[in-house]
């Protein structure tokens, strides 16, 4: 089979006063299936400019009237990065100098040498198709980390964090799992002094305990058995941007008042180095934990809480935001769909309910995992309830305030009231004792005795099961 060439219904603007130059020109592009369209000075060039969808333009620079040094800002300015090539029979270096500096691609020298021309052409086309891609990449890149939702909710935690990203101020992002917060942290960083920095994001929870210093500061090469050459750590590659440490509550005390040092000094050690290394990064912290239950229980430092919670932001829970579902079911499907190459899809109506019905114990990020499942999993335009989870669909009296007319107390009325609770609060933590005490602000031990005094069983209280 055949390929078809690229040159094909590609459009290139010639503007050049000589018309033996531009005859020529015409010939040798058309020749190679270009389309041609002519202009024989500054102002019907620019004309065309607006008027035809271009490629490419060879420019003249000397031309009556406004020459092409001239109406060349012009034209990037209508049409920024469109690929111009320069063309003269009073070449210099300076000119071609002059021409480049003001957003040229390339210069050319007449008499025009037909391979030349062509391998320019080719070459500046092929820069901007990539430099294209590269821009559509990177759109769509940054789409897979904006915050969606209009609820009031949503634009109060907007309003922080508008206010927070120019400063220089150390932040605390806390929220349960799944709700966004490394999205938080990206949209600070954005709106920060260093957003042209790197933004380094540090998982504490996935690093060993016995790696995480060499994972923050770096080694020296000899430091340890291993460590064959000198590594960089994440401090040292975000300086000038952020750094992101997430789920910062698991690193041990050791590690913190290494943490707390960068804090106060900006400067750290790599681990078997004795020099002293500077650092200009900006810290934001993550936790899904109650940090100030951590410093009762002696598991984080108070002095390094204070110092990351400067601005606290607090991520509204999903269930509390449910107005924004449709809109992130939008988002996610489009996202999804333009990655895969899907053809787009809808949702119906009474899919949209049950998903806003639904609590979502995972937050946002279970409602991306549903809703990429349900678009690959069916095989119509329009997605229905018959795709849904089952989770989705049940709705239990654990999720519903209960009112028992048979109590014979007060005493047993509250105790109906808190077991209720309690098992609510469980499905939504997925039965993560620890997270659950955590989210009602009580000891994890008072939750044991109050799970063992209601016999309250994962087996018969989770979602979708019956209690009475």
């Amino acid at each position: 089979m055949k390929e078809s060439n690229p040159a094909i219904n590609r459009t290139i603007l010639v503007v050049d006063d000589e018309p033996a130059i531009c005859q020529a020109l015409q010939m040798i592009l058309e020749y190679e299936h270009y389309r041609v369209v002519v202009a024989q000075n500054g102002s019907e060039g620019l004309r065309l400019l607006e008027q035809e969808e271009l490629a490419a333009v060879f420019l003249d620079i000397k031309m009556p009237g406004r020459d092409g040094l001239e109406i060349l800002p012009e034209m990037l300015m209508i049409k920024p990065g469109l690929p111009v090539i320069m063309i003269s029979g009073h070449g210099s270096i300076e000119t071609a100098v002059q021409a480049t500096k003001a957003g040229a691609y390339d210069f050319i020298e007449k008499p025009l040498d037909k391979n030349r021309l062509l391998l320019t052409l080719r070459n500046a086309l092929a820069l901007d198709q990539l430099q294209r891609e590269n821009s559509e990449y990177k759109t769509r890149e940054k789409s897979k980390y904006c915050l969606i939702g209009s609820s009031s909710a949503m634009q109060k935690l907007m309003a922080v964090i508008e206010r927070t990203g120019p400063t220089k101020a150390t932040t605390l992002i806390t929220g349960e799992s799944g709700t966004g917060k490394e999205l938080v942290a990206r949209s600070i960083h954005e709106r920060s002094y260093c957003a042209n920095g790197p933004f380094i994001q540090v998982n504490c929870a996935a690093i060993p305990e016995d790696l995480i210093e060499n994972e923050l500061f770096g080694h020296e090469k000899g430091s340890y058995s291993g460590a064959t050459s000198l590594q960089r750590g994440k401090f040292e590659l975000a300086d000038g941007g952020t750094i992101f440490l997430d789920e910062i509550a698991d690193m041990s005390l050791k590690t913190q008042a290494k943490v707390l040092r960068v804090l106060q000094e900006k400067e750290f050690q790599r681990v078997g180095g004795p020099q002293i290394l500077h650092t200009d990064v900006r810290i934001i912290a993550a936790t899904n934990k109650k940090l100030t239950n951590q410093i009762r229980e002696g598991l984080f430092r108070e002095d390094l809480f204070f110092r990351l919670n400067v601005v606290p932001i607090t991520v509204p829970p999903l269930r509390e935001r449910k107005e924004d579902i449709p809109d992130l079911v939008r988002h996610f499907m489009q996202l999804f769909c333009l990655e895969n190459g899907f053809k787009h899809k809808e949702f119906s109506p009474g899919t949209i309910d049950a998903l806003t019905r639904y609590n979502w114990p995972g937050n946002v990020r279970e409602l991306k995992n549903i809703v990429e499942r349900m678009i690959i999993l069916s095989e119509t335009d329009v997605i229905d309830q018959d795709f849904l989870p089952d989770q989705t669909l049940q709705v239990t009296t654990a999720t519903m305030l209960p009112c028992d007319p048979y109590a014979v107390s007060l005493k047993q009325f509250k105790d109906v009231l808190e077991r209720y609770f309690l098992v609510l609060r469980l499905n939504e933590n997925n039965w993560n004792i620890q997270k659950t005490a955590e989210a009602i602000d009580t000891p994890r031990s008072n939750l044991y005795k109050k799970i063992e005094q209601y016999s309250i069983s994962e087996q018969t209280d989770t979602s979708g099961s019956s209690q009475n």
